[in-house]
């Protein structure tokens, strides 16, 4: 496995292989610890004021809440973080047109916890496995993650339906500061807290932009609180429309909602691919020669180009 130094926009090759070949990889010290101490001291509060989980799978000695960017700012420093987000956009672009956020978690592991049911994060939306990565989830220690105090275990090489039944997890050991990321195909749990101090992380995770969220972003970031959003920002918690037309407001993208109040009557405005605004010009076209469309409509013409594409190619 491979632990990296700081990065800037552009990431070593080396650790997206070890994301894709191990199903995790960490990223040491692309944070200051000095950031982290801030949004540490932010949860406090809530920590203090939030109630324990309730059932076996949360952890009735483990407490979590969400919704962070409205809570605690400082954690957009996390959410988009370069590093991050490069690597995040190299796994799962191939399968959508937009990623967005699937969810911000700040969670406490108290003394006493016991280790988390094994899952895979990707069984939420029960797809086709083995090929598609749906999700990419990324751990943020804000206390120090040691083995006897709760580490997220991971099992090396679970991911993509690989293999499990045999295997042993590793728990991954890392310091506030550092970053530990995981597929969403791969098999992971928190570890048992033996110590008698409390442990503390941060989990945000990134979704391909047609899947339902795990965090409800719309109710959790409703226009009056995403208008305090950058654009970027505002998009990525799904102020964006995923093409063709995906999630969109009256038929407009639904970031017009962050420019006040919309007005009563809207018309529909086309949100489409580049393959299919290809598609619907070869159709558009054909109507305005006189020629049939063929049955299939924008599909079967798609279809069409592309045939015609992979020959003239081949």
């Amino acid at each position: 496995m491979t632990n990296l130094s700081p990065y800037g926009q552009a990431v070593d090759p080396t650790v997206d292989d070890d994301l894709r070949r191990y199903g995790f990889c960490v990223l040491r010290d692309i944070i200051s610890k000095t950031d982290i101490a801030e949004i540490d001291h932010a949860l406090d509060p809530r920590f203090t004021a939030t109630p324990f989980c309730q059932g076996g799978f949360y952890g009735p000695r483990t407490k979590r809440f969400g919704g962070l960017l409205k809570r605690v700012p400082a954690v957009e420093r996390l959410v988009r973080h370069p590093a991050i987000m490069c690597l995040v956009r190299s796994v799962l672009d191939p399968w959508c047109d937009t990623i967005q956020l699937n969810l911000t978690q700040a969670l406490e592991l108290h003394p006493g916890a016991p280790a988390q049911f094994p899952h895979r994060d990707e069984d939420m939306w029960r797809g086709p496995t083995g090929q598609i990565e749906y999700l990419v989830n990324v751990m943020w220690p804000i206390s120090p993650f040691k083995t006897e105090n709760g580490a997220t275990l991971i099992w090396p090489g679970s991911h993509n339906a690989g293999a499990a039944k045999d295997a042993q997890p590793m728990a991954v050991e890392a310091e506030p500061g550092s970053a530990i990321l995981f597929l969403g195909s791969t098999l992971h749990g928190a570890g048992a807290n033996m110590t008698g101090a409390i442990r503390r992380g941060i989990i945000v995770s990134y979704c391909l932009g047609w899947l339902k969220p795990y965090e409800n972003q719309w109710l959790t970031y409703p226009p009056d609180a995403a208008r305090a959003f950058d654009p970027e920002l505002a998009a990525l918690v799904g102020y964006q429309q995923h093409r063709p037309n995906l999630g969109n407001y009256d038929g407009q993208c639904p970031s017009i909602l962050l420019e006040g109040n919309p007005p009563e009557y809207l018309a529909a405005i086309d949100a489409l691919r580049p393959d299919q605004e290809g598609a619907l010009a070869e159709f558009l076209d054909q109507q305005s020669t006189g020629q049939l469309p063929p049955a299939g409509g924008i599909a079967e013409i798609g279809a069409g180009r592309n045939k015609r594409e992979v020959k003239s190619n081949g």
